[in-house]
């Protein structure tokens, strides 16, 4: 039976929030938060519902994506509905006032306009930390490490969607997505990105004015500027840039003042055409301690998320890396490096260095695999330590609300055997633990392991909320 018809704009919010409801479960935590939560209803006239998207660039995606099972859904709930328009809703109207969440006729206007020709102004000299500029901006921002270059990034199926966002922004003045939000787990990759979009601006365009700095320095600006009663020079400084890079927002948690200043920063940029890239360890809607308003412009522009590595990505940076030394690595010695170190990329180069360290120190010994076991057996032995595969089974199962004795049964029904293939791909992934041994840990032989461990691998690239799940049991387990 139909739902009732829609005649005001409260039936339409209310509508739309059950929508969103089952959008969320259809397409998962991570697409919808980035794609489908910035999203607010308008207004209905005749047939026809507006929802207003917060950039041109969510528009057309939304449009291409989801906007036919939007319909389809609507139309099922109301049969008044007979179309769906999405319409561009900027943050400038909201800053000068202009912002009404019925979406009326004026906001077509605003966004269908064009953009002024100077919407971006060149600033002063482009000031990066690493120059030997001595101009204002050198204080602001932090060092940039030489070796985090889009040359040295090693991109995988795992990093590839992040890293084709960074090189965009890099690489052209006018993007359809402000600001770029980039999120992972530790030593994952998002600094180098960072690093590389500064280096990458630089060197194309040494006229723009870059700041990138940590959301650490930025409380300690602020705050210093709070005690010498100098907040008018500390609001110039950082809303003169072109570009502002900020590493590690999630450290602004909790800290409402440096929050509300960061907030009407944000704005004053992105009003002004000026591009902004952000950096933390979860997406916009999971950051805690961050203000709701605050939680929404991080997420109005495009959010990309770096997943763990997998073998062939931790392979491709031990032989990049090992190249750039000018290290002759065995490939038996990366398969193994490849295969045990498999929290972080810090943590497999940093074992890749001591074992060079190693071999260099005593007289050019010959790096092979016994030599590289024996050099991190305090390493690995931390690894074992760390994860238990019964500890990992006892998780997966509590996650998925089955039985640790169900996921080691002979069933086959979707709702034991999605989980089993979890578990075993996190065994090969966080413990030293070979396929046959992991295969017994489950009753299977090792290729049921090896078929569970790549089903996973594609299933994680596929769909958002299985990598959701993935991601958050692999924390879990690595706290």
């Amino acid at each position: 039976m139909a739902e009732e018809a829609i005649n005001n704009n409260s039936s339409v919010s209310d509508q739309w929030g059950q929508i969103c409801s089952q959008l969320k479960t259809e397409v998962g935590e991570t697409a919808f938060d980035s794609w489908l939560k910035p999203l607010t209803p308008g207004s209905f006239n005749d047939g026809t519902v507006n929802i207003c998207v917060p950039t041109r660039f969510m528009r057309n995606w939304v449009i291409t994506h989801y906007s036919d099972r939007i319909h389809k859904i609507w139309e099922k709930k109301n049969p008044e509905i007979k179309n769906v328009n999405f319409i561009v809703q900027s943050v400038q109207e909201e800053v000068h006032g202009l912002y009404n969440p019925t979406c009326r006729s004026l906001l077509k206007k605003i966004s269908s306009s064009p953009a002024p020709s100077n919407i971006y102004q060149s600033g002063i000299n482009s000031v990066i930390a690493n120059n030997n500029d001595t101009s204002l901006n050198d204080s602001l921002s932090v060092p940039l490490n030489p070796q985090y270059t889009f040359d040295n990034f090693v991109v995988g199926k795992t990093n590839e969607f992040a890293y084709a966002a960074a090189r965009k922004v890099a690489e052209s003045r006018n993007v359809s997505f402000n600001p770029l939000f980039l999120y992972s787990g530790v030593g994952l990759g998002k600094t180098h990105l960072m690093h590389a979009i500064a280096w990458h601006i630089k060197q194309q365009d040494p006229s723009r004015n870059i700041v990138y700095l940590s959301a650490e320095k930025f409380m300690y600006k602020f705050v210093r500027a709070l005690r010498y009663k100098d907040t008018t020079a500390f609001k110039e400084q950082f809303r003169s840039v072109d570009v502002l890079m900020v590493d590690d927002v999630q450290f602004m948690g909790g800290k409402d003042t440096t929050q509300e200043e960061f907030f009407y920063t944000f704005n004053s940029l992105i009003e002004e055409g000026r591009q902004i890239i952000i950096s933390a360890d979860k997406s916009p809607a999971d950051l805690e301690g961050i203000e709701t308003r605050l939680k929404s412009r991080l997420g109005c522009g495009l959010v990309a998320d770096i997943h763990p590595t997998d073998f062939d990505l931790r392979m491709g940076i031990l032989n990049n890396k090992a190249q750039q030394l000018g290290i002759e690595l065995p490939v038996k010695v990366a398969e193994f490096l490849a295969q045990k170190i498999t929290s972080n990329i810090r943590e497999l180069e940093g074992a890749l260095r001591r074992v060079i360290a190693h071999s260099q120190l005593l007289s050019d010994k010959e790096i092979t695999l016994d030599m590289t076991q024996d050099v991190l057996k305090d390493m690995l032995r931390s690894y074992d330590k760390r994860t238990t595969i019964d500890e990992i089974q006892k998780k997966v199962a509590e996650h998925f609300n089955i039985s640790v004795k169900e996921m080691q049964s002979s069933r086959r029904a979707r709702t034991v055997a999605r989980p089993r293939q979890i578990a075993m791909y996190l065994a090969k992934q966080l413990t030293s633990r070979s396929l046959p041994e992991i295969g017994r840990k489950f009753d299977r032989d090792h290729t049921t392991v090896m078929h569970a461990v790549r089903k996973v691998e594609e299933l994680i690239l596929e769909d958002a909320s299985l990598a959701e799940n993935v991601d958050a049991l692999r924390r879990i387990l690595e706290a």
